[in-house]
């Protein structure tokens, strides 16, 4: 189970803090890798930290699973934390999120993923980002790439 479920079973919604890692994957074009979702929003590849990993580490795993690409090279940009990242969930769920913000050009695979937190995986150039992203990583990518 997932560390933040399991934590959920005795905290119900209240506010958690829950870190974990975005990546900002670039293409040989300078195009951006975005992860459609099922709700239908675009984001970064990117998700919650397990216990025992590191910020690094939930990168490269949580890529992996939702594009199916075998990222290096990984660059630090930044981490966000603060009452800025208050999110309260359609579920009623709180939580302040610590978002380790990494980038890298450097990628081995094919696109391809089987998991149901990914409907759609493509590359976008950054005067085309699709208009449904989640705020936070549209406000990512335009800081570290188009500033």
């Amino acid at each position: 189970m997932e560390y933040y479920k399991y934590l959920r079973q005795y905290v119900g919604t209240k506010p958690l803090i829950l870190p974990g890692s975005v990546v900002i994957i670039r293409n040989n074009q300078g195009e951006v890798l975005l992860q459609k979702r099922p709700e239908g929003r675009w984001g970064l590849p990117g998700g919650l930290m397990n216990l025992g990993e590191s910020f690094e580490q939930v990168a490269i795993r949580e890529v992996l699973e939702e594009t199916g690409l075998h990222i290096q090279s990984l660059r630090l940009l930044a981490v966000f934390s603060g009452e800025d990242t208050y999110v309260k969930g359609a579920n009623g769920d709180e939580f302040y999120s610590v978002t380790a913000v990494f980038m890298t050009d450097q990628t081995k695979g094919e696109i391809h993923f089987e998991t149901p937190e990914t409907v759609d995986v493509q590359y976008f150039k950054n005067d085309e980002l699709p208009e449904q992203m989640v705020g936070s990583h549209r406000n990512f990518i335009y800081q570290f790439l188009f500033e």
